[in-house]
């Protein structure tokens, strides 16, 4: 497999966004932890469609004009994270589900803490809204991109719940 890249400018910081053929594999956190995705040898392409298509709907995401992607996933990891991570994207846009939650979801309740160890794996971040998962208590939880990202993140959701963006 080929990956490429290509680094963008947001409010919640840099993001390296990748793609592999037509398909978004990967939105990478600037302090993101080494190894955290697992992918095969990357290299810088500005001028890539799928990651200027990802760039422009996450601008329009970040705008408040956008509150669901359109834009085909490669996700790369067990058949256990792909099932969570698939989960992940039916968490309806401004709302949140716990870990557990999840589990039960996926039909395994008893697996929370899995679910939380493949969450914290989600290769693609903000479009598959790990961010929308808070702990039983509601309280914010671990977050790859960090607590103030996640918080920022849900914070823009729960403001732009009501419009009727895209």
């Amino acid at each position: 497999m080929s990956y490429v890249y290509k680094v963008i400018d947001s409010p919640i910081g840099k993001l390296k966004l990748v793609a592999n053929g037509s398909r978004l594999s990967a939105i990478l956190w600037e302090n993101d932890k080494p190894n955290r995705v697992r992918l095969g040898p990357i290299h810088e392409d500005k001028d890539n469609p799928i990651l200027a298509e990802t760039e422009r709907q996450l601008n329009e995401y970040f705008a408040g004009k956008r509150n669901c992607f359109e834009l085909e996933l490669d996700f790369v990891g067990t058949e256990f994270q792909r099932k969570v991570w698939e989960t992940l994207l039916t968490i309806p846009f401004g709302e949140t589900r716990s870990y557990g939650e999840i589990a039960a979801q996926i039909g395994n309740a008893k697996a929370v803490r899995a679910v939380g160890a493949a969450t914290g794996k989600n290769p693609i971040s903000i479009i598959t809204p790990c961010h929308r998962v808070i702990g039983t208590s509601g309280d914010l939880t671990g977050f790859a991109g960090g607590l103030r990202a996640k918080r920022m993140l849900l914070t823009l959701e729960s403001d732009n719940t009501s419009q009727t963006a895209v």
